[in-house]
């Protein structure tokens, strides 16, 4: 069980020069862009424009705080905001992003095709729930409000944007509580 604050994520610029994202995890360990297996991370997008793309790469996206409007490959267009379900396609097609109402803050999960998978769910959490790790890796973020996690590993309690990261068999199950919203990415 790995306790990771918002405030010590990696600041590092977007494969295309286009902003800045906090990568939250990757592995393996010391990854760059062009090798890892998967990544967990967090970007503010402050203007439109193209995403980055990663061949052979496949992404969930859950936004944070504000709505963007993306056209996928093919032209089909997707509003997201916190509300909306996340969004997975292709990394390595050509995606365009909207800003309607100005800057946005998103969650990212990779996963490249030959080594991972991964599946992402974004929960409501007012009391307690129990999630099951049901994965190699599970990674909770705190997308809003407080939540405290506990599991044979032990109990931490996230505020807005930090993660807990449980690696292979670290856990069965974790408990939550408290109130806020939940982003769970499985790594499979």
């Amino acid at each position: 069980m790995q306790l990771l604050r918002f405030a010590r994520y990696r600041r590092m610029p977007w494969k295309n020069g286009g902003g800045i994202t906090r990568e939250i995890a990757a592995f393996p360990e010391g990854a760059d862009l062009a090798d890892f297996e998967w990544r967990i991370s967090m970007a503010d997008v402050a203007s439109d424009g193209p995403f980055s793309r990663f061949e052979g790469v496949d992404r969930t996206l859950c936004v944070l705080e504000g709505s963007i409007e993306l056209t996928l490959q093919g032209g089909k267009a997707v509003v997201l905001d916190p509300n909306s379900a996340p969004l997975g396609f292709p990394a390595d097609e050509d995606v365009v992003a909207r800003l309607p109402g100005g800057p946005v803050r998103d969650f990212n999960v990779m996963t490249r095709r030959e080594a991972a998978k991964h599946r992402v769910e974004s929960l409501e959490i007012n009391g307690k729930i129990v999630l099951n790790r049901e994965a190699k890796t599970l990674a909770i973020v705190c997308a809003s409000g407080s939540v405290v996690l506990s599991g044979s590993g032990g109990e931490a309690k996230l505020e807005a944007l930090d993660c807990l990261l449980f690696d292979r068999d670290s856990v069965d199950s974790v408990h939550a509580e408290g109130r806020g919203r939940l982003i769970v990415a499985r790594i499979l």
